[in-house]
């Protein structure tokens, strides 16, 4: 039981949403009818994406980020601090709950694949040596791209074809774009750490308006696509504008702490755009 308690707080549950959400749009987006939502295929990965596949993308993060972590107040109150003595335990428990997934992939939708493997590769190296995106400006906003995948795996799984480049450019775009912000709390103790992000080299400003711009080209491509959508992405704007006019840094915090619920509701209303007309 504790040790279930420990890998649930690595995990963020608060942002599993993050990484299931895109994979139940992808499945919305795919479906030919209802009986692709109760697929065996489409529900054992529904399972991958929740608790295994985030203690891969943040399991890892822990595991690589332990002397930033440690100089980040945020870790003592809104997350855990991975202790190197908790390291071997934690890449035990990720490769024990991602290899069955894993093999399955490969044992039963070959198809999806590719995808896949962009998840795995992007949720590693964004952390881990020798690529260790996140420290390196603007790429770890790029590496991002790795919550796009899921959905993207979802589609192939279903439909046996990638998703349209427009979507995943406009999906990519979001991710870098709140990749970016959340760097922003982070800006003090990744200096103290000499770690360079996004957000130290642009400064919460700056930051704030590359937020800005990834929002809008994110909602410019969605539209693209399909109309209505433009009018979700268009939501973060006065978000940014509010965060950064913010008077203290525990200012903007309180507003990064309602992005999962804000996250949440666009993710489901997007769910239902493109899920209704399977439904009814």
């Amino acid at each position: 039981m504790q040790d279930l308690r420990f890998l649930l707080r690595v995990s963020r549950p608060r942002f599993w949403i993050y990484v299931l959400g895109p994979y139940l749009i992808g499945v919305a987006a795919a479906a030919s009818g209802r009986s692709d939502f109760a697929r065996l295929d489409t529900l054992i990965f529904g399972l991958y994406f929740l608790l295994p596949a985030n203690l891969l993308i943040y399991g890892i993060n822990d595991i690589f980020d332990y002397e930033t972590d440690s100089l980040n107040p945020k870790k003592d109150k809104y997350e855990v601090l991975v202790k190197p003595e908790s390291h071997r335990k934690l890449r035990l428990w990720i490769a024990l709950l991602n290899v069955p997934f894993i093999t399955a992939a490969i044992l039963l939708i070959p198809q999806a694949l590719p995808p896949l493997a962009g998840f795995l590769f992007f949720s590693i190296y964004y952390s881990a040596t020798p690529v260790r995106a996140k420290a390196v400006p603007f790429l770890d906003s790029i590496f991002n791209i790795l919550y796009v995948f899921p959905g993207a795996f979802a589609y192939q799984m279903l439909t046996g074809s990638f998703p349209p480049i427009v979507v995943i450019l406009a999906a990519g775009l979001w991710t870098m774009a709140m990749h970016a912000y959340s760097a922003i709390a982070d800006i003090d103790a990744d200096k103290k750490a000499g770690m360079d992000t996004v957000a130290t080299a642009l400064g919460s400003t700056g930051t704030h308006m590359f937020c800005m711009a990834c929002y809008l080209a994110a909602a410019v491509s969605a539209a693209a696509f399909a109309p209505a959508l433009m009018l979700l992405g268009l939501v973060y704007l006065p978000l940014m504008l509010l965060s950064d006019g913010s008077k203290n840094r525990d200012g903007m915090f309180s507003i990064y702490r309602l992005f999962p619920m804000i996250n949440s509701i666009c993710g489901f209303l997007i769910f239902w755009y493109a899920a209704w007309p399977k439904f009814f």
